[in-house]
């Protein structure tokens, strides 16, 4: 990937990270922090859904459903799950006032053509094992 292309992938998902907070805050979720890094990973979104810290995916694939490399959902696998929840935990221990809240992990699926993209949100997507 070259610096354009890289930079083109971030705006793009900086779009989607917008269009997903602003649909949960429409649901209701109240927004904690955004792009959270450390060493384990990113988290795209953190967010209240009234004494839940909800902990937000976000997935764009061009194709809606099953495509090429299936739906936003199914392309978090088992070691993306893994890398979300450690860097969960990491957030909760920087973030003492949230760590005995209980916790879930959630997915928001944006697809179609980026004119006009198709939100799917699917709350509790995984558990933390």
């Amino acid at each position: 990937m070259n610096a354009q292309t890289g930079n083109a992938t971030r705006e793009a998902g900086a779009r989607y990270e917008e269009l997903a907070d602003a649909y949960l805050r429409r649901a209701g979720l109240a927004p904690v922090a955004r792009n959270f890094n450390c060493r384990h990973g990113e988290l795209d979104l953190v967010m209240r859904d009234r004494d839940v810290v909800v902990f937000v995916e976000v997935r764009y694939r061009r194709k809606g459903g099953a495509g090429r490399f299936g739906d936003g959902i199914d392309s978090v696998g088992p070691s993306k799950r893994a890398r979300l929840v450690r860097a969960a935990a990491m957030f909760l221990a920087q973030h003492p006032r949230l760590a005995g809240c209980a916790c879930r992990f959630d997915v928001v699926a944006v697809a179609g053509d980026a004119a006009a993209p198709q939100l799917q949100w699917l709350p509790n997507a995984f558990e933390a094992c």
